[in-house]
């Protein structure tokens, strides 16, 4: 199974300039001059050039709003050093929203991109999350 993430945007050239810089991705193409398609990680990500307060979901009545916004989805980029990938990113535009924090078997920051929208950076110690025992 192959994973797309699309990640909605005001404007398509400063999120293309900000993923691309931030996470090491490279613009694969662009379609109809509103959607691009970033790849270089696992999953494919578009960029979907979508305006402020268009609306976004039919019911409720919801809009399009690039504030700093939650959602319980969000995307983990996994990194080899965190230290590193957080100064990058912060050069890039990105917000630290918190102090690293080590969870089973991680090293994770919290993070807004210029969107809105909030992402981790994840460093693990060793092969990959482990549970509470370990």
């Amino acid at each position: 199974m192959k994973i797309l993430v699309n990640i909605d945007v005001p404007e398509l050239a400063p999120a293309i300039a900000f993923y691309c810089a931030a996470f090491g991705l490279v613009l694969n193409r662009v379609l109809d001059d509103d959607v691009a398609e970033l790849a270089g990680g696992e999953s494919t990500i578009y960029l979907l050039e979508n305006d402020r307060g268009s609306r976004c979901v039919k019911e409720p009545m919801a809009y399009r709003d690039y504030a700093r916004h939650w959602t319980p989805v969000h995307i983990d980029f996994v990194v080899e050093d965190i230290e590193q990938a957080a100064a990058r990113v912060l050069g890039c535009g990105a917000v630290q929203e918190s102090e690293g924090i080590a969870w089973r078997g991680s090293k994770c920051i919290t993070f807004s991109d210029p969107f809105g929208h909030g992402f981790c950076l994840i460093e693990f110690i060793g092969d990959g999350y482990r549970d509470g025992s370990a």
